[in-house]
């Protein structure tokens, strides 16, 4: 494990109150007419209001953020993972160095390589000392022997992180064919189809256990509706296939109806999973909230992605009652194109912002996600995956100079 010394000095940081404050307006004109009116007076980008989060209370079941320490400064584990994962989470520490943002990085590789779960183990102990994750995928080989588990299932299961959320939303300057997308997933995430039970009962066979427990699918439904009253949603669509699985998922959908009653004002409805993903690429803006089971939140999440421009865009978070994890909302590894300087940075550098958002870091997070998406909408600069030329690097220093812009010189670009 690597230990990260102190980005930089604080003497060298000044306030970014005013940078912030200008973020916000510009990107409220910027952003408004997205999203109809829903929102009121507020623009909120990924979950986040870019307004005044001073007196923001935690959400119901949302975990307590760690307390910064070290005069001021927050430790958080970061996980480089495979394929462009370290590349991108490079990029996120040089935006944070030069925007002198109080984190400190405690660097734990995983080597995906291994059989033992040695690496993973170590990232385990550190998320649970620092309480905080930002991680890029962890490669699970299909060709591995069958002992070997996902480490990032593993890291799920161990650290009891139940809520995957992905806030689905067009952004402006990305060219897609369906405009004002606004969706929120909520995926179970320790359970279902991910529980790693399978075994070959005869040769030839093979039994994959799904587990459904009422006690998850309670607690998960729960947090779709409390997420959903947070946020002024109206709407949450349990996703199932209980007309097949009758036992497994007709327990879940009953969980949901039984949590559904307990939130009157938030209207519920169900969708077999097949039709979901018909109905989601015909006619995305009927959905909310959607709250599903932990493979149909894979597949749901990767649809949504599509329809807002692609995996390069899209920040996850997973949370559970004691620790966070932040990465990117589709969790691929893009192998195929690592180190080329061509991946997308746009998804984990929103999905840091997502992180010190939950650190309470809220100036930080706006100034960041402000020049990134200003530099989507406004300068035009895009890569490839979404029609560009521009060049992973070129995208990150763009975003700099948009911070260093609004009075926050910082280090030199």
């Amino acid at each position: 494990m690597e230990r990260a010394q102190p980005l930089v000095h604080a003497t060298t940081c000044f306030t970014i109150k005013m940078a912030a404050h200008s973020a916000v307006l510009s990107m409220s004109k910027i952003i408004n007419p997205f999203w109809g009116g829903r929102l009121g007076n507020t623009v909120k980008v990924f979950g986040t209001t870019l307004t005044s989060h001073r007196n923001k209370t935690l959400l119901a079941g949302e975990n307590i953020p760690p307390p910064a320490k070290y005069g001021g400064r927050h430790t958080v584990t970061l996980i480089p993972g495979d394929g462009i994962g370290p590349d991108l989470l490079n990029h996120v520490r040089e935006v944070f160095r030069f925007s002198c943002v109080p984190v400190d990085f405690e660097v734990v590789n995983v080597n995906s390589a291994l059989e033992t779960d040695d690496d993973m183990n170590n990232a385990i102990t550190a998320i649970r000392r620092n309480g905080i994750a930002l991680k890029g995928n962890i490669e699970t080989k299909h060709t591995m022997a069958p002992s070997v588990k996902s480490r990032n299932n593993l890291l799920r299961t161990s650290l009891d992180l139940y809520a995957n959320v992905m806030h689905c939303q067009s952004l402006p300057g990305v060219q897609t064919r369906h405009k004002n997308i606004d969706i929120m997933i909520i995926r179970e995430n320790t359970e279902g189809e991910y529980s790693s039970l399978e075994h070959e009962s005869v040769s030839g066979v093979v039994e994959s256990l799904k587990i459904i427990t009422r006690n998850n699918s309670l607690r998960i439904a729960d947090y779709a509706f409390k997420l959903a009253r947070e946020k002024g949603r109206r709407r949450v669509t349990a996703v199932h296939k209980a007309n097949i699985m009758k036992l497994g998922d007709g327990l879940f959908l009953q969980c949901c109806r039984e949590v559904a009653s307990g939130y009157p004002d938030i209207t519920f409805d169900s969708m077999i999973v097949d039709n979901t993903t018909m109905q989601l690429v015909s006619k995305p803006h009927q959905f909310d909230v959607m709250v599903m089971p932990n493979l149909y939140g894979n597949v749901v999440s990767n649809v949504c992605a599509g329809l807002v421009g692609g995996p390069g865009l899209v920040p996850g978070a997973n949370y559970g009652n004691a620790y966070a994890v932040f990465e990117t909302a589709t969790r691929n590894t893009g192998k195929s194109i690592a180190g080329k300087n061509i991946a997308n940075p746009t998804a984990m550098l929103l999905a840091s912002c997502m992180m010190l958002d939950h650190l309470k870091l809220y100036d930080h997070a706006t100034m960041i996600r402000h020049a990134v998406l200003k530099t989507m909408n406004e300068t035009r600069l895009h890569t490839a995956d979404i029609g560009g030329q521009g060049t992973t690097s070129e995208v990150v220093q763009t975003i700099m100079r948009i911070i260093q812009s609004g009075g926050q010189l910082t280090t030199e670009l």
